[in-house]
């Protein structure tokens, strides 16, 4: 475990730091591994990038699908950078330009449109941010053309998710907001011009699984996940379980739960037969990360942050053997090697499917990212930003609610439907 002290902040000050807490130093982070080690053929199709048919995309990707609402409606001048219409600082000496924004809770589901595609009801219960119109049937296209977008609005119906937090009295906490950092070095970095290398906007109909893998659990984690705690009476750090951080984070205060996406692509396949090996993580080599040679294509990534209010149903003993009710992922369910749910929080994971409006992510790509700006509140980097039509709060509302019934249809089909949820008679549903 990594664990790092600061003195405690004011509620409002820890807040409004959220969105950068996942990332803004973390262009050093510790490398994960190169490639993805799963090797699962379970759903997916390994789709081959097709031409493109747009300016401003890499060299293959999904055809376009516009918007079918007025894109115009979803961009106001920017005041997140000073006076209205002021372009954002640099964010030297950082090598990453930065795109920040925060998300709302969205849908709860049995879904997963990438490991199960078309099969509603069969994944353990996910967490949805993003696009509202996102289930087990979504397609690039469909997410596309339909949806609202609990980040911000209908200009960024990518579709987000991770395993559920569920408290182990039959109810999910719901998160307050989530923020999505995207980073990616300039295209103009001499890392971009490496031989095989370049670094491209993210590609129409990219999608991928990172974290804990739950089809092959003893391979390695990718991701660099970690749990924080901000907030009165925390103690801020990396704690690597939901029992670690538990015993720092007093109820009131905020439990982050913090994963970092890939940011290399092997320039080709939109997905893979596990989902995972499409894409990488950068290697350590010379002081410096570079893509390995398999994946030499650098996209943005991005750090998500999910960020919960502490209540009095998470047991902060920092003691775990199975039994207690107390805070946990759906995904921790599943059975471990001794046959009962895993420590709470090491099966963290999350999904990504993208679905930008093709404008917007050309702007902010070539301007937050390209000129190494540090944009946050989805401001654009041009004196433009996304408006917040999603209305926004920063506590969750309600805070908890009633774990939902699996589908009929769908009742026992998840490998670890029906493990107990650590109270009697809770088992996921």
């Amino acid at each position: 475990m990594r664990v790092r002290t600061s003195a405690n902040r004011g509620w409002i000050g820890a807040l409004l730091l959220a969105l950068a807490v996942a990332g803004v130093a973390h262009a050093d982070r510790p490398a994960t591994p190169a490639t993805q080690h799963a090797k699962s053929k379970a759903g997916g199709t390994g789709d081959v990038a097709q031409p493109r048919e747009a300016a401003g995309g890499p060299e293959g990707e999904e055809p376009a699908v516009a918007s079918n609402f007025d894109a115009a409606s979803g961009i106001m001048v920017s005041h997140e950078s000073g006076p209205p219409g002021a372009i954002p600082a640099s964010a030297a000496p950082d090598v990453v330009g930065a795109f920040r924004f925060l998300c709302m809770a969205g849908q709860l589901r049995f879904d997963d449109p990438i490991l199960y595609p078309g099969k509603p009801g069969q994944s353990h219960l996910h967490q949805f941010f993003g696009n509202t119109a996102a289930d087990a049937h979504s397609t690039y296209a469909s997410l596309r053309r339909s949806g609202d977008s609990t980040c911000m609005n209908r200009l960024n119906r990518s579709a987000y998710w991770m395993p559920a937090m569920l408290n182990g009295r039959g109810q999910v906490i719901r998160p307050d907001f989530v923020s999505i950092y995207y980073k990616r070095r300039p295209n103009t970095d001499p890392e971009c011009n490496r031989v095989r290398a370049s670094c491209v906007a993210l590609p129409r109909g990219l999608r991928f699984v990172f974290g804990f893998d739950m089809v092959h659990p003893d391979a390695p984690a990718t991701g660099a996940h970690y749990f924080n705690c901000q907030g009165p009476g925390a103690t801020e750090g990396h704690y690597e379980t939901l029992v670690e951080v538990a015993k720092v984070c007093p109820p009131g205060a905020q439990l982050g739960a913090v994963i970092n996406a890939p940011s290399c692509w092997d320039g080709k396949r939109l997905d893979s037969p596990d989902h995972r090996e499409h894409v990488a993580y950068p290697q350590w080599t010379g002081g410096k990360e570079h893509c390995p040679f398999t994946h030499p294509v650098v996209i943005p990534t991005f750090t998500m942050g999910s960020w919960y209010t502490v209540d009095a149903t998470l047991d902060r003993s920092g003691a775990w053997d199975g039994t207690r009710p107390t805070w946990h992922l759906s995904s921790d369910e599943m059975p471990g090697a001794n046959g009962t749910m895993r420590v709470p929080g090491t099966t963290f994971h999350a999904d990504w499917f993208g679905a930008w409006d093709d404008a917007t992510l050309r702007q902010w790509t070539e301007n937050c990212i390209d000129k190494l700006l540090n944009c946050h509140g989805g401001d654009l980097g041009n004196g433009k930003q996304l408006r917040q039509v999603t209305p926004f709060a920063w506590l969750a509302k309600p805070h908890a609610v009633p774990v939902p019934d699996r589908p009929a249809a769908a009742a026992g089909a998840d490998p670890h439907a029906g493990m107990a949820g650590m109270a009697p008679g809770q088992a996921l549903r």
